[in-house]
């Protein structure tokens, strides 16, 4: 069984930068594709990125140009970097996982999922 842990987020002026990260542990992580979402109160959870097992990511036009997903296989480990964060970034970020390649901006194509992490973006 796949597990997934998240540790960053929290409060950051508009402008700023995070860095969230996902610890995996139970499976192959190199051969699972990776992606993260986020949901804001009120509304449905949305893709931001994903990255593939071999290290190419893709992106929401939200969010391209300002966030950068990554992955660390040696270390079992995912990334978000997120800059020049905006006010209407605010959300609860999950990070997830699947085996699956197909609709990889879909939320029911991810079987693991982090617990989510708040990130708000407020002066």
């Amino acid at each position: 069984q796949v597990q997934l842990v998240q540790s960053g987020g929290g409060l950051v002026p508009p402008g700023g930068s995070l860095r969230l990260s996902c610890a995996t542990s139970g499976g192959t992580f190199s051969s699972l594709r990776m992606g993260w979402f986020r949901q804001a109160p009120g509304k449905e959870r949305e893709f931001v990125g994903t990255i593939n097992s071999g290290g190419f990511p893709s992106y929401a036009n939200s969010v391209k140009g300002r966030f950068t997903i990554s992955r660390d296989n040696a270390k079992n480990m995912g990334y978000l970097q997120m800059n020049s964060l905006k006010p209407e970034d605010t959300a609860v970020y999950f990070c997830a996982a699947t085996s699956y390649s197909a609709r990889s901006d879909r939320p029911g194509t991810y079987v693991y999922w982090g617990q989510g992490t708040q990130v708000t973006v407020s002066s």
